[in-house]
């Protein structure tokens, strides 16, 4: 059994429905160990449950639908290392179950829909990412779900993505603006007019403020640089592969850039890639691809969806080792 942690790190992971938010704290899971976590999603924070949406028309991305209030008093809480009782949203029944006992951990993860939303919630937190998944992208994937996997019609599919968008663009997107790291998932330019969203485009945002950490690079830090990696040690199939790495402006924000274009053939061969990036945070050579080869079949591991997760979970170990470390030189002294 673990000790009781003397400190309590928050992340908040942001993103729409279906956006890979599952994947990646199944990552998080692997780097820190399953016990050493616990994970809240805040769709138990809503005030609304289904029958009362569909009664008032106001959908879960709403805030009305959500009691921020409530979400922030217990975070707060947890962080304090205190107890709380939280609400369960039943996704089966579309009902609020009797509350559960959750006690601190050594980190918190919340992530849902509204991590980033609420600035009291927001100001708690260590760290956090959003993922953001393309318009395009996220039709193509929602497409495949809940055809393949629900059984729901082209039709039903694109009417609640299109019903959903005004409470997206208003509530969750504008979100992005207070994310540590940001990971875009677009459509790849490599093919002309592509339909099918196997192959895609997936940078890495990163703020260049973020206390205690600096960018991950590609080759020199502060240029601009295009790399086509494919050849003798990194072997790419049609339509190959490019990177980039350079600045743009965010928000109003300075951000370190790092985009892959194209998808690996052999995950092994990522420790080529690996070799030419700094302030990974690894603690060891080949962490990074090990980290990545351990779950192959999740899904994204064979583009940069999985390596940008991979390197922003190192940059959430990071931060836990630097807050922990700092509240135990604050202990020593007292």
């Amino acid at each position: 059994m673990l000790s009781k942690p003397d400190r309590v790190v928050l992340i908040g992971v942001a993103g729409d429905s279906g956006c890979g938010k599952s994947t990646f704290l199944r990552r998080l899971s692997d780097l820190f160990g399953e016990e050493f976590i616990t994970v809240i999603c805040l769709d138990d924070y809503h005030s609304l449950d289904r029958k009362q949406r569909k009664e008032t028309g106001i959908t879960a991305l709403d805030p009305r639908a959500n009691n921020f209030d409530l979400m922030y008093e217990q975070i707060k809480a947890l962080k304090n290392g205190q107890a709380i009782d939280k609400p369960i949203y039943n996704h089966e029944t579309g009902m609020i179950d009797p509350p559960e006992r959750v006690e601190p951990n050594h980190i918190i993860v919340v992530e849902g829909l509204h991590p980033l939303y609420d600035e009291r919630v927001r100001s708690l937190l260590d760290f956090s990412v959003y993922l953001d998944i393309s318009e395009e992208v996220k039709i193509a994937w929602k497409i495949q779900r809940d055809m393949a996997e629900r059984g729901h019609r082209y039709e039903d599919v694109l009417a609640a993505i299109k019903a959903r968008k005004p409470d997206f663009d208003a509530y969750i997107e504008p979100q992005k603006e207070f994310a540590d790291v940001v990971i875009q998932v677009l459509p790849t330019q490599l093919i002309k007019e592509d339909k099918e969203r196997k192959v895609l485009r997936v940078r890495m945002l990163q703020r260049e403020d973020t206390e205690g950490l600096s960018p991950v690079y590609l080759f020199d830090e502060g240029s601009t640089i295009q790399w086509t990696p494919c050849g003798r040690k990194l072997t790419c199939s049609y339509p190959g592969m490019q990177m980039f790495y350079g600045s743009d402006v965010y928000y109003g924000r300075y951000v370190s850039v790092l985009e892959v274009d194209g998808q690996f053939d052999k995950l092994e061969q990522v420790s080529y890639i690996e070799s030419h990036l700094s302030n990974t945070y690894t603690k060891y050579v080949g962490e990074m691809t090990h980290l990545l080869l351990q779950h192959r079949e999740y899904p994204g591991s064979n583009n940069g969806t999985g390596l940008f997760q991979v390197l922003t979970g190192l940059r959430m170990r990071t931060t836990y080792e630097r807050l922990t470390a700092k509240e135990a030189k604050i202990a020593a002294k007292v």
